[in-house]
C-alpha cells in the first residue's frame, strides 16, 4: 500500500528522499522490523486474548517428559505469524507483483485450513481435527492455483542475455535481452543445471505438460505443508527451522532479481522476483518474533493455523523461485521428519502383517520424539536440529557456485 505511495511521491511530485522506497534492501529491512513488532510487541496481547478464549492445547498422553506441562498452553498462535507476514508485505510489497499475489493467497488460505482444524480440536472438543481428506482437497486447491498461475500467466517469464551484463566505471551496461515464457527449473549440484518440463513431458503432447507439471505444483505443496506441520512437536522447532530456510530462500531471490548478480551466480534472472525479497523478510520477522514466545519454555503453540501455512509459503517461495528441486536439502528437516512417520507406520504394519507383531524402527516418530524417548532435553534437541538445518542452507547456497 505505501510502494505507489512513495512512487508518486519520487516520480511525480519529486519530493527529495521518497526514492529510498525503491530500493528492495529498504523496503525488505522495514518489512522484517515491522513484522518483528507486530509479533513481539503485540504478541502477549494476542496470547492474551486466546488463553482468555480459552484456547488452549489439549495434549495427548504419549509418555513424554513434560509433556503433561503444556497442556493449557495457548495455541492458534500462527495468528501471530499470519500477521507478522502479510501486515509488512501489504505496507511494504508491490502488491501488483503476480509473485507477491501468489504468496498472500498461500498465506491465507493455508493459514484457514490450519485455523478451522484448530478450532475443531478446541472449541469442538475434537482431538482428531478437521479430516484430513478436507486438509488435502485445500491443499489441492491451493496447489492447482498456484500451478496454473506458474505455468500461464504471462508475467511468470525468465529474462536471458544475449551477452553477459557488465559494469563500466561504475556504470551497468544492460545488454539485448529476451523474456522467456518457459518451465525451466534448477537442477542442483549439476554442472548444466537446467531442466525443462516442456521437455520431460513435451513427448506426451502439449496439454499434457500443463497437467504433470500441476501435478507436481500440489505434490510439492502437500508434502513441505505436511512436512512443517510434522516437525511442529516441540517448542521453538517449526519456527526456527522455518527462519533459517525463509533467510536461506531470500538470498535466492536477491540473486534471482538482480542482472548481475544471477549471471555471474548462474542463476535464473526472473522479472520481479525482487519483490519475493520483502515477504521473506517479513516471514523471517514473523517467525523471529514467535519464537520469543514459543521458545522452551513456550508460552503460545502456532497450531495447525500456523504450520500448515508456513511449509506452504516455503514450498510456493522454492517454486516462483525455480528452485524446487532443492526443497529435499533445503527443506531436509522437513523431509527426515515426514520421512520417519512413513519408515515408522511402513514398517510397523509390514511386520505385524508378516510376523503377526508390528515392530518399530523409532522408539516414537517424528524423529524428534524418538529423541525425547531416549531422555534427550527438548532444548538440546531443538538447537541441534536447527544446526543441522544451518548446514543443510550452507550446502543449499553452496550450489550457487556450480556451474
Amino acid at each position: 500500500m505505501l510502494y505507489p505511495i512513495f512512487e508518486y511521491f519520487d516520480q511525480v511530485l519529486d519530493i527529495p528522499g521518497t526514492g529510498v522506497f525503491r530500493y528492495i534492501s529498504f523496503r525488505a529491512g522495514m518489512a522484517a522490523l515491522v513484522s518483528l513488532v507486530i509479533t513481539i510487541t503485540f504478541g502477549q496481547n494476542i496470547i492474551s486474548w486466546i488463553r482468555n478464549k480459552q484456547i488452549g492445547e489439549t495434549v495427548r498422553d504419549l509418555g513424554l517428559e513434560g509433556q503433561t506441562e503444556k497442556k493449557g498452553t495457548p495455541t492458534m498462535g500462527g495468528l501471530m505469524i499470519m500477521a507478522g507476514i502479510i501486515i509488512p508485505t501489504l505496507l511494504f510489497a508491490n502488491v501488483n507483483n503476480i509473485y507477491i499475489i501468489l504468496l498472500l493467497i498461500t498465506t491465507l488460505w493455508l493459514g484457514a485450513i490450519g485455523f478451522l482444524d484448530d478450532y475443531i480440536k478446541v472449541f469442538r472438543k475434537n482431538k482428531e481435527g478437521l479430516a484430513g481428506r478436507f486438509k488435502i482437497i485445500g491443499q489441492i486447491v491451493i496447489g492447482i492455483i498456484v500451478g496454473a498461475t506458474l505455468y500461464f500467466h504471462e508475467g511468470v517469464v525468465v529474462r536471458e542475455f544475449t551477452n553477459p551484463v557488465s559494469i563500466e566505471e561504475g556504470v551497468v551496461e544492460t545488454p539485448a535481452f529476451k523474456d522467456v515464457k518457459t518451465m525451466k527449473t534448477t537442477i542442483p549440484f549439476m554442472k548444466d543445471n537446467e531442466l525443462n518440463y516442456e521437455r520431460v513431458f513435451g513427448f506426451l503432447g502439449e496439454a499434457a505438460t500443463p497437467i504433470f507439471y500441476i501435478l507436481i505444483v500440489i505434490f510439492i505443496i502437500t508434502a513441505v505443508s505436511n512436512g512443517a506441520n510434522i516437525t511442529d512437536g516441540i517448542d521453538g522447532l517449526a519456527a526456527g527451522t522455518s527462519a533459517i530456510i525463509g533467510l536461506t530462500i531470500a538470498i535466492f531471490a536477491y540473486i534471482s532479481g538482480n542482472a548481475i548478480f544471477s549471471q555471474y551466480l548462474n542463476v535464473f534472472f526472473i522479472p520481479n522476483s525482487g519483490e519475493l525479497v520483502i515477504f521473506c523478510a517479513a516471514f523471517v520477522g514473523a517467525c523471529i518474533g514467535f519464537l520469543w514466545y514459543n521458545a522452551y519454555p513456550a508460552q503460545v503453540f502456532m497450531g495447525d493455523t500456523g504450520s500448515l501455512m508456513l511449509g506452504g509459503v516455503i514450498a510456493v517461495l522454492s517454486l516462483t523461485l525455480r528452485k524446487e528441486l532443492l526443497i529435499p536439502v533445503l527443506c531436509g528437516i522437513f523431509v527426515i521428519e515426514n520421512a520417519s512417520v512413513i519408515i515408522q507406520v511402513s514398517y510397523f504394519k509390514y511386520t505385524r502383517k508378516k510376523y503377526g507383531e508390528g515392530k518399530r524402527i523409532f522408539l516414537m516418530s517424528p524423529l524428534h520424539h524418538h529423541y525425547q524417548k531416549k531422555n534427550i532435553h527438548e532444548a538440546k534437541i531443538v538447537t541441534r536440529f536447527w544446526i543441522l538445518g544451518i548446514l543443510l542452507a550452507i550446502i543449499t547456497l553452496a550450489t550457487l557456485k556450480l556451474r
